[in-house]
């Protein structure tokens, strides 16, 4: 067996008298993609927010690789190894697709820069981005401004700065969303090459890119886990397909 790079235990957060998340218990490991669906309200991406610390559980525990970040801000959780992509793109749409992820990749640095010094000379932050580029398939789009992009192209930047930073841990909320068919497929296959090397935990609407990707399912409703196992054993579960599977219509 892999890593455990990623664990909660009766993790839990509440909005006043509504739980978003109820005694959520689960694992992603190094080299797997552990995909986490269910409907709209079922509280995936609250469940997000938690691990990347955007949120303070109200109880439970968060682990990253062995070590307990329950309640560590962001920034402390991305220099642990956790990156982090959001349904909304979050780039800088101005600046050029190497100056977005160079700018992560120096989020990465244990201090902040010398004003004085020029962000291009410092070599590992300029190779972090330039891999990061070349393993989201966006070689030769270095200089064009993010702007100029399309849509699916502008979630692989994402996906860049994300890499930028060398997690190890990747929590990807919606990274299809809004994107057409063709776009999807590249994306997925994207995924599928960074699989290796990485702990994923994916919310996905898309059930069609899940099942092509994910290794481990979790479905949510109401903010608790009703499943979790392959892909064989979800598609299979009764209570899932009328909970969200097999309903009509969802999303």
């Amino acid at each position: 067996m892999t890593e455990v790079a990623l664990r909660t235990a009766a993790l839990r957060k509440d909005f006043g008298g509504l739980t978003a998340v109820n005694d959520v218990a689960l694992e992603c490991r190094v080299g797997q993609m552990h995909a986490v669906i269910g409907p709209n309200g079922a509280g995936k991406t609250t469940l997000i927010n938690l691990l990347s610390g955007d949120l303070a559980p109200s109880s439970g525990r968060i682990e990253i690789l062995g070590r307990d970040v329950t309640g560590l801000p962001p920034h402390r959780i991305s220099q642990l190894g956790v990156g982090r992509s959001y349904q909304r793109t979050n780039i800088f749409m101005r600046f050029t697709v190497f100056e977005n992820c160079r700018l992560a990749a120096q989020s990465r640095l244990p201090s902040s820069m010398r004003f004085l010094r020029a962000a291009a000379r410092y070599r590992a932050v300029n190779e972090a981005a330039a891999q990061a580029i070349e393993l989201a398939e966006l070689g030769g789009r270095e200089q064009l401004p993010a702007s100029s992009l399309s849509h699916g192209e502008r979630r692989q930047l994402e996906v860049a700065m994300t890499l930028a930073t060398q997690p190890k841990v990747l929590l990807l909320d919606e990274p299809l969303a809004g994107m057409g068919g063709e776009e999807s497929a590249r994306m997925v296959e994207l995924l599928k090459k960074l699989v290796p090397g990485h702990a994923m935990l994916l919310v996905e609407h898309d059930m069609d890119a899940v099942f092509a990707l994910a290794g481990l399912l979790t479905v949510m409703v109401n903010g608790a886990v009703l499943a979790s196992g392959t892909p064989e054993s979800i598609r299979a579960n009764r209570e899932v397909q009328e909970a969200y599977l097999g309903s009509p219509g969802h999303e």
